[in-house]
């Protein structure tokens, strides 16, 4: 029997990005079918976060997310350019963000043709494995979605000339994010239960494991 979950995803979050090749491996072997759901940053969800939370939260993230990729030999760096803008002293993002609010549309119009998956795995590399500088220009990001088995074309000019159709997806995304009980990403669902965080992925497999058990033949 083939389960599902439903993967709530930033692209701005190093934790998804080091939980990818997991994730794919879980999808490809083991029949796990994966609901792409991507979602906006919390920066963008809630502007005032990093305003108003612990000042040592980003230097440890920073630290903490370059030790977990070490860790699972995974190629990382962070994102050049940053899939934010945000002014860095006061955690405030700007009003105008030129580059998160097209890579999100874009993942959920990938969904939308089926690609979901393939398309987080050709773009977060390029955005987070330090293998190019500038990811969203087109000879990176357009070959990332070619790779993905999409018409970077297309995606794009459906996005441009309706982004209220994404965006109604994204919230609605957001909404069940929400309601699934808790706030961070990655955020894997599975019947209603909520893992969170790259380092619940092998607590994820368990239940899943436990699950299949469980369910007769």
């Amino acid at each position: 029997m083939g389960f599902s979950i439903d993967l709530f995803w930033s692209f701005r979050s190093p934790y998804c990005y080091l939980a990818l090749d997991r994730l794919l491996t879980l999808n490809r072997n083991l029949d796990v079918e994966i609901n792409v759901r991507p979602i906006y940053p919390i920066a963008v969800r809630t502007p005032d976060f990093f305003k108003t939370t612990n000042p040592l939260y980003r230097p440890y993230h920073t630290l903490d997310s370059h030790r977990v990729a070490e860790n699972l030999g995974v190629p990382f760096r962070r994102p050049i350019p940053d899939p934010i803008s945000m002014d860095m002293e006061t955690g405030i993002p700007d009003k105008e963000q030129p580059y998160i609010f097209r890579l999100t549309r874009l993942g959920q119009a990938a969904v939308m043709a089926g690609k979901g998956l393939a398309f987080l795995d050709q773009v977060s590399r390029i955005i987070w494995d330090g293998s190019v500088d500038l990811w969203d220009q087109p000879l990176h990001l357009t070959d990332a979605m070619i790779r993905a088995g999409l018409d970077p074309e297309t995606q794009e000019t459906d996005v441009a000339t309706d982004p209220n159709t994404y965006d109604d997806a994204i919230e609605e995304n957001q909404a069940a994010h929400r309601a699934a009980g808790h706030w961070g990403v990655p955020l894997m669902v599975f019947e209603g239960e909520p893992f969170y965080g790259q380092d619940r992925f092998e607590l994820l497999c368990w239940h899943l494991t436990q699950r299949r058990l469980a369910t007769p033949n």
